[in-house]
């Protein structure tokens, strides 16, 4: 479990005790989010779980078989990955044991074309998910290309009327950026904030989407559920998830003429290339190509 190391650390030698201390000063060191930081813990207590024994012993012969053990196991490329990262952090930071990863070696994550849902389903997707809240949180997903996180995060002050805008704070890579505000999107937000505020259900500045405490933000795997659910009361038979919103959101953009670079900006993408996979699914766009096979003439 994600207290597995440091319950096994705080039971056992000295050492043991001194390797979660300078894990923990390292991570804090330089400053990952909390994400990372839980993710890399859970990936060493997990190796130490498999291994028997302090990290500070293992061999680079440990972690190549550590490395096939997973694969055997049937742990996914993208896994693995962020296993390895994990895994080099505490090994070349931590430990300073850097060439104790010369046989791990990140493996090729296959590109798939992402499930986008046609307007239509977008539409029955947002009617079925119940509640005032719910509808309007994944009306925000879609109509602003949101990842999850960002919509859990999002507070009633990061909604700008006048720029029409939604300030994200410390998105995917811990960077702020603007995504758009549309005319429709607005008024459901109003609507939500004025019932929302009637109920007591909404702190004074406080979360757009309150949890069950209004202290606290509602959670993505609360989000997760609403978007399962209501796929199935909307009888939508594809893989739905609250990223497929987002990939919609691009994808219908792109279908509207809207220029690549400014959907890369709107999606907060770092790299084009990203961006450009949503040319892939477009497919209102590959419906207005003319083949070459209808401009011949019939000889």
């Amino acid at each position: 479990s994600f207290f597995f190391f440091f319950i096994i650390m705080n039971s056992t030698t000295h050492t043991l005790s001194w390797l979660r201390q300078r894990l923990l000063d390292d991570l804090r060191t330089r400053k990952l989010s909390s994400k990372t930081q839980s993710g890399y813990i859970r990936t060493v207590s997990r190796f130490y779980g498999w291994l028997g024994r302090s990290p500070d012993t293992a061999t680079a012969e440990d972690l190549r078989r550590y490395q096939l053990h997973l694969v055997e196991h049937g742990i996914s490329p993208i896994s693995l990955n962020v296993t390895i990262t994990g895994l080099k952090f505490f090994f070349e930071s931590t430990l300073d044991r850097p060439e104790l990863m010369r046989h791990m070696h990140p493996v090729h994550v296959p590109r798939k074309i992402p499930v986008v849902l046609s307007p239509d389903e977008v539409a029955r997707l947002i009617g079925a998910a119940g509640n005032l809240k719910n509808q309007t949180a994944l009306s925000v997903a879609y109509g602003a290309g949101l990842r999850v996180s960002e919509v859990a995060a999002l507070k009633v002050s990061d909604i700008d009327s006048q720029r029409m805008t939604l300030r994200i704070e410390q998105g995917k890579g811990s960077k702020d950026r603007y995504a758009m505000l549309s005319p429709v999107l607005l008024e459901s937000l109003r609507t939500w904030w004025h019932t929302a505020r009637a109920a007591g259900w909404m702190l004074n500045g406080g979360w757009l989407f309150p949890g069950q405490d209004p202290a606290d933000p509602i959670s993505t795997r609360q989000l997760n559920r609403v978007i399962h659910e209501a796929a199935k009361v909307a009888q939508i038979n594809k893989r739905v998830s609250m990223h497929t919103l987002r990939h919609s959101f691009a994808t219908h953009l792109l279908e509207q003429k809207v220029d690549i670079r400014v959907i890369q900006v709107l999606l907060g993408h770092k790299k084009l290339e990203s961006t450009a996979l949503y040319t892939q699914v477009a497919t209102k766009i590959l419906r207005e190509v003319v083949s070459p096979l209808d401009s011949l003439h019939p000889v």
